[in-house]
Formats: structure tokens, sequence, C-alpha cells
């Protein structure tokens, strides 16, 4: 699938502020303040306007009118300004209405057993008219820093290397569905990470997202858990576009995050993953409300999946893999045994909200901002070097984005972006090919 969209790039001197990679942004800065994004040149309505405000035309005479209409723009572009770069417009979903099965699964030690029972949940949901299936956080291991190695597999390998995302890859092309497969543990050379392959209807990896913010808490006479003993953190947000719409990716912790959600938000998404495990002590008291808070803040879906509960276990999760609307409704949820929970996903309700609730377009850019650290410079030589090396541009090739491998069509002026996604960029705008991403770590 393939969108075209663009934004305007700001002037230099305001470009310099916010892709600044300092830690410390200052948003009194009048160079901020006074900067105001050029209206979209794809929007008749927005031309005739930025028109009518510079030469003073359109209905209505005199100074008054004149004001309201720059009161008006003044507003839109104030609100622009409270993401930088300014926030992509909800692109057009590939559907309107899907079923979407979240398989909250039991997991075992017995790593084939994982597998076997992962593909029988996914296809007994195909079954039942899924077209988008979530699995939970590493579904095919005990989650413990101590199997965390045992278990890991080299997805860039493939094959026998990696027998879990082996499965998934033929299940989403013999199904034709697509598959957000939960997170393994992956290994790649001395490090091992928390991942997320998402799975085309094509059998193709889409996407790979590495658990950005690693589980390590601490909560005396509760649960203490660190993560970041045996795991390496991610680097970058992932965003795709599927055959069901652009999907943000998310792992667990990642959910506490407001600000990645943001980011998705601001980059067109329409519904937010997240495969997750919560525990006994924190899974009643926030599970729920971090969903709902996610869904509400950003006016999108938001889908969890977790394991089912062994009560035996060394971590014992606490269930209840729920799905969220843009109003921050339950619409459909369970308990914390195995079940397959279906419902429908209607995008038709994301405009509808958001009319009601125009918040995208009173938001107060002159008072905060929200600015993407990883600006959309490539990849370094370091970071791009982790997958070999692609063919001569101009040519249809077979271009390493991070971790895994993308099929484009790449043009001689365009150049490769993978902060976000693999984007393709031209001097006044970019044309988002495929709204992939694969993480640079964790």
């Amino acid at each position: 699938m393939k969108a075209a969209l663009a934004y305007h790039r700001p002037s230099i001197i305001s470009r310099s502020i916010f892709f600044s990679s300092s830690s410390s942004v200052s948003l009194s800065r009048s160079p901020i303040l006074k900067y105001y994004p050029k209206l979209n040149t794809n929007n008749n309505n927005n031309l005739t306007h930025q028109n009518q405000i510079l030469h003073g035309s359109g209905s209505g005479s005199g100074s008054g009118s004149r004001s309201i209409r720059i009161m008006a723009s003044s507003s839109a572009s104030v609100a622009e300004q409270a993401r930088a770069p300014p926030a992509l417009p909800l692109p057009t979903p590939p559907v309107d209405k899907f079923m979407i099965a979240l398989c909250q699964i039991t997991v075992t030690p017995d790593k084939e057993r994982n597998i076997a029972h992962a593909r029988s949940k996914i296809q007994e949901a195909a079954a039942k008219g899924a077209k988008l299936v979530l699995l939970p956080e590493i579904w095919n291991s005990p989650y413990s820093n101590d199997c965390f190695p045992v278990y890991a597999e080299d997805i860039d390998a493939g094959g026998d290397a990696s027998p879990s995302t082996a499965m998934l890859s033929q299940l989403s092309r013999n199904l034709n569905i697509t598959i957000v497969g939960g997170s393994i543990p992956e290994r790649s050379g001395d490090r091992i990470f928390n991942t997320c392959c998402v799975f085309g209807t094509d059998g193709n990896l889409k996407a790979k997202h590495r658990k950005i913010h690693l589980f390590d808490i601490d909560i005396p006479g509760k649960i203490t858990f660190m993560e970041s003993k045996t795991l390496t953190a991610g680097e970058t947000p992932t965003i795709v576009d599927t055959e069901v719409g652009r999907i943000g990716i998310g792992i667990c912790y990642d959910l506490r995050f407001q600000e990645l959600a943001m980011i998705y938000a601001a980059r067109g998404a329409h519904l937010l993953c997240y495969p997750g495990a919560f525990n006994m002590t924190t899974g009643p008291l926030h599970w729920e409300l971090l969903q709902r808070a996610r869904a509400v803040d950003n006016q999108l879906y938001v889908a969890t999946c977790s394991p089912a509960r062994e009560a035996g276990a060394g971590y014992v999760a606490w269930g209840h893999s729920t799905l969220v609307g843009p109003f921050g409704e339950v619409l459909a949820t369970t308990e914390h045994e195995e079940a397959i929970i279906l419902a429908e996903i209607d995008y038709s309700l994301l405009e509808l909200r958001r009319t009601s609730l125009p918040l995208l377009k009173q938001r107060r850019g002159d008072l905060y901002q929200l600015i993407f650290s990883r600006s959309m410079a490539s990849l370094s030589s370091e970071e791009a070097s982790g997958s070999g090396s692609s063919s001569s541009s101009g040519q249809e090739q077979s271009e390493q984005c991070g971790n895994y491998s993308l099929s484009t069509d790449v043009s001689e002026s365009e150049s490769c972006s993978c902060s976000f996604s693999c984007r393709r960029f031209e001097t006044s705008s970019f044309k988002l090919d495929n709204v992939i991403s694969s993480s640079g770590g964790r």
C-alpha cells in the first residue's frame, strides 16, 4: 500500500531549533514563537483561505473581517506548532471496519508447545473473521531473565533460527491476515531484545519493534524485576502501514510513556498495539487506566494483549486483554483465563470523536511543544550496518532499514530515513511510500 503525504519544511532558523538534539530547548525563543508553518498546498480550501489572509480579499469588508481571518489562521498555526515537525493529517485507512482478535494464551516452559498453541489460536481467530491478530508479550518463553537468553531467536536469520517468526510469516500469508506478533526474545550479536514483529498478508515482515522502555521496577514487598539485567533497550519508535490501517507499536512498559503514543498519533496512527504482561501488583491498578488514557488523549484505538494467568509461574501475568475506543471506552475485554477476544474496529469513529472534541485544533503551540528528538535524519552507518548492504539506488532494490529488508523503488533524488519509518524525502516535502520502522535497538 502506498500513501502520499506532505509537509512544508520550516525556515532554516526555525528548523535548527526544532530538530536540535540538545536536551534543553527553550520555548521562549522568539524563532519558535514567530514560526508559522505554511498551510498544506494539497488543500484548496487552505490555499483560498491563505490568499484571503495575505491579500485581504474574500467575503466581508473592512479591517474587522481581515482580523477575524488572521486570528483563525493564527489559531491553526499555533496548534500546528505544538508538534515539531507538524503533525500529519489522519490518513484514509484502507478499510472502514474490520475484526481484531486478541489471543490471550497460556505460556509454558515448552517452546515447541507454545509455538504450536499460538498457531492454533491464530487459525481459530482467522476462522472467526479476524483480519488483525495480536499476540501477547513474550509468548514463546517464560517471562524470566534466566529464560530470555535461552529462548531467544535470530529473527534476521529467519528459518530454523527463528521458528516463532517463521510460523507467524507462514500463517499471515496462508490466512491472508495481518499479525502483530506479540513479542519474543531476540538475539542480535551479543545482545538480547524484547521484539515485536508485524507481518502483512503476503507473509513479509513489515516492521520490527524493539521494546524502548525497559521494565526495571522495585516495589518493596510486592515485586522487583530488572529487565536490564539481560535485555537491551530499543532506540526507535515504530509505526507501520498495514492492510488494516496505520499502527503504532509498543511493548508493555512502553504503554506508560505518553510521549511515545503522542508521537504515533502525530504521525497519523489509527491504532496502537501493545502486547504486554502487567503483573498482579500493577495490573489491577494501571493496566486498563493506561490504555484508556492513551486512547482518549490521542483519540485513537488502543489494543493490548496479555498472556493468560498461570498462578504457579515465576512471573504471574494480570491478563485482561482489552480493546479501547477513541473516546476511552472499553469495547472488549476478558478476565485472566485463556481467551480469544474478537471485536470490531470502526475507523469512522475517529473522525466523529475528533470533530466532537477538536483537540488537534486547540493545542497551544505557543506555550508547549512536543519535539521529536530523533529527527528525520538518515541512520548513521553504524546503525544501518546491521543488515548488510543494498544494491545501487535508482533501481528496484532490497534496501536494508535497520534490521529487516524493504523492497522499494528509490529515485536518485530521494534518501532513506528510518528514525520513525522508512521514508523517501524530497526537497520541499516527503512522501510516505511505506510507514515502516525497524527499531535500531530494543
